[in-house]
């Protein structure tokens, strides 16, 4: 098999110039369309409640656009969530630590006052890249199984359960 070799494209290249269009198009459309199908899982809500009566502070970090991300989280859980944190220019997606790092900074937190929740082998990769205990849970995107194979060490299967484990 012949190598390959990456060669980044020119900033005025044709080929970049069709990538943004079509980056550009996709962000539209899925600005149109990311609450379909969108709701806060059950009893999130709760749980958030919760936490900000404990004192707890929250962020969401994503892979999602950064707008998306910022009015998905305004829309679903107002001011439960102090802090959401998207893709965008200069920031390297997770699992890549740059959007904790932006969301702790924001929060005014330190890694060591802070634990990364997540529902996927990508949460747990990030969690380890930044230095910070990953609690994975079992209702999202992955099952249990799946985040035990890729080093999950702490699970929880229900919300409820989830702030048991927060606060203590």
């Amino acid at each position: 098999a012949a190598a390959h070799k990456h060669v980044p494209l020119m900033e005025d290249s044709p080929c970049e110039a069709v990538k943004n269009n079509a980056l550009g198009t996709y962000k539209t459309a899925y600005a149109a369309i990311c609450e379909d199908h969108t709701r806060p899982y059950d009893g999130i809500l709760a749980v958030l409640t919760a936490l900000r009566e404990k004192g707890v502070r929250v962020a969401v970090v994503s892979n999602k656009f950064d707008a998306a991300t910022k009015a998905l989280c305004a829309k679903y859980f107002g001011d439960l969530v102090e802090v959401a944190i998207g893709e965008r220019a200069g920031v390297r997606k997770k699992p890549a630590p740059d959007t904790v790092y932006e969301a702790l900074r924001e929060l005014d937190a330190t890694l060591d006052s802070a634990v990364y929740i997540g529902d996927s082998d990508v949460d747990i990769r990030t969690a380890e890249n930044c230095g910070m205990p990953c609690i994975s849970v079992t209702w999202g995107l992955r099952d249990k199984d799946f985040l035990i194979e890729n080093g999950a060490k702490a699970l929880v299967d229900t919300p409820e359960k989830l702030l048991g484990v927060i606060i203590v």
